[in-house]
């Protein structure tokens, strides 16, 4: 017993890492990040996930308009490490961080509830116990000068204790549809 003991207390250490693996932090996969798409989500630890939408084709209070959707899990909660959405150059300088117009939350079973903003983000977000998700959606506007291409950072996330790094999310004017869209 004593010579099963050490190996079994390794094996149950064993199990305790952490097996999360990020995917792309940046999702440009091409330097003219050419391909369109409607809308791109990235996982994080749990089952955590934000997604980003593509720029929303009516403009809002004078500048352009993108959806940030986080999706909880029952009994999970994310705390926001920095505060901002940051809309930056490619890979580069920051542009502007943008503006939160409102945030709302709905179980995935239920009626969207008005989330009360102060100061832009949330320092943290709680996933219901009545459903199996919680979906947080964020409606952000840039209204600054914007260059053909940019990057849209979400907060970086704390899940458990530890800090997360989240998707930068690409997006660049596109001369065929005379518009803003997300792209691959």
């Amino acid at each position: 017993m004593r010579k099963v003991a050490p190996l079994a207390l390794l094996l149950v250490l064993a199990g305790c890492g952490d097996t999360y693996t990020p995917a792309a932090l940046y999702q440009a996969t091409s330097a003219d990040c050419a391909t369109p798409v409607d809308a791109d989500t990235f996982e994080l630890p749990r089952g955590i996930t934000v997604a980003a939408t593509t720029v929303l084709p009516e403009p809002a209070e004078g500048g352009m308009e993108i959806g940030v959707n986080y999706m909880l899990p029952r009994t999970t909660h994310v705390k926001f490490a920095t505060a901002h959405f940051q809309v930056s150059q490619p890979k580069g300088a920051l542009i502007e961080n943008a503006t939160v117009l409102s945030v709302y939350q709905r179980p995935t079973n239920g009626k969207p509830e008005m989330v009360e903003i102060v100061n832009g983000v949330p320092l943290a977000l709680f996933s219901v116990a009545t459903s199996d998700d919680t979906q947080f959606r964020y409606r952000l506007i840039i209204k600054g000068k914007l260059p053909k291409r940019f990057d849209l950072t979400p907060p970086d996330v704390i899940i458990g204790e530890k800090r997360y790094v989240s998707r930068t999310f690409t997006y660049r004017w596109f001369e065929d549809k005379k518009a803003y869209g997300m792209c691959h």
